[in-house]
């Protein structure tokens, strides 16, 4: 992977929990970083969300490495929204991730 191909800026965002007000609390996520990505569609299935069908659309994301993106957080990339389901690192020197994401809807 070389640094040119990490093209598209991309919001990295970490789960944050806030006060519901009657002692629970409501997921969010508040932005963590900016980075250099480079994103590639990987799979579209038909998933079924409740009982609507959708289209579950796999992307892979690979970034310099951080150490601190995690399954659960998530990207934004122009007006989509990424769902981080797994990291792992992509080379032996530990310079790159490889994110694999779901996009949502947004």
């Amino acid at each position: 992977m070389s640094p040119g191909a990490l093209r598209r800026r991309v919001t990295i965002e970490a789960p944050a929990d806030a006060p519901d007000g009657a002692g629970g609390v409501v997921r969010g996520f508040a932005p963590l970083a900016q980075a250099c990505a480079a994103l590639e569609p990987v799979s579209a299935a038909e998933a079924e969300q409740g009982r609507a069908a959708g289209l579950r659309r796999l992307w892979r994301v690979t970034i310099r490495a951080r150490g601190d993106v995690t399954g659960g957080c998530r990207l934004v990339w122009r007006e989509k929204r990424f769902d981080v389901l797994s990291v792992r690192p992509l080379d032996a020197d530990g310079r790159y991730e490889e994110l694999l994401c779901e996009e949502t809807a947004p």
